[in-house]
């Protein structure tokens, strides 16, 4: 048996060259897995097509003269940076009182009007003021919901995450002139 070749038939040029090959294979897997993506990438969402719908819930003063005093003062859209959230129709059966803005892809900005006090209202809440009406905002997973304290009724404005304060302070101005002021009842 030559020196050349190993106890199983192979040349030590073949078991070398194999070796090579193997720890190429095993560089090239390190290498592709920084680059490539772990997961695959989640495909973007459908566009909507069609009325928002919205969940009901309890908004006891809905139906109220203030309520549709406000929904009748809502603008036809909102701005938020550089987009224009344009008035969506609601799905029937639509909840009274609500209202909805947005695009045809991301999560829309919802107005509820006339809900019951907002559990997190106390004596030591921290409120902010936007425009002359003072809001309680909470936040949520994926948005946050501001709440008017200081008239009538109760508004609630849901803003999805990145939406900015556009839609914010346009309603505060629409809310400043459709409702009267009145103290904060915690």
């Amino acid at each position: 048996m030559s020196s050349q070749t190993t106890r199983t038939g192979l040349s030590r040029t073949a078991v070398t060259t194999a070796a090579v090959l193997v720890a190429l294979l095993a560089v090239g897997v390190v290498v592709a897995s920084r680059f490539l993506p772990a997961e695959p990438e989640a495909t973007a969402p459908a566009p909507r097509t069609g009325p928002v719908g919205l969940v009901p819930v309890d908004a006891p003063d809905a139906g109220s003269p203030d309520c549709a005093a406000l929904l009748a003062a809502l603008p036809a859209s909102l701005v938020s940076g550089e987009k224009r959230l344009d008035r969506l129709a609601v799905a029937d059966p639509a909840p009274p009182g609500a209202a909805a803005w947005g695009d045809q892809l991301g999560d829309p900005v919802v107005l509820r009007c006339g809900l019951g006090k907002p559990p997190e209202l106390t004596q030591t809440s921290g409120l902010r003021e936007v425009s002359r009406v003072r809001w309680l905002p909470v936040e949520g997973d994926g948005s946050a919901s501001w709440f008017v304290v200081d008239r009538p009724v109760y508004v609630a404005l849901t803003l999805p995450s990145g939406v900015g304060t556009g839609p914010l302070q346009t309603v505060s101005e629409v809310v400043g002139r459709a409702l009267a002021e009145r103290p904060v009842r915690p």
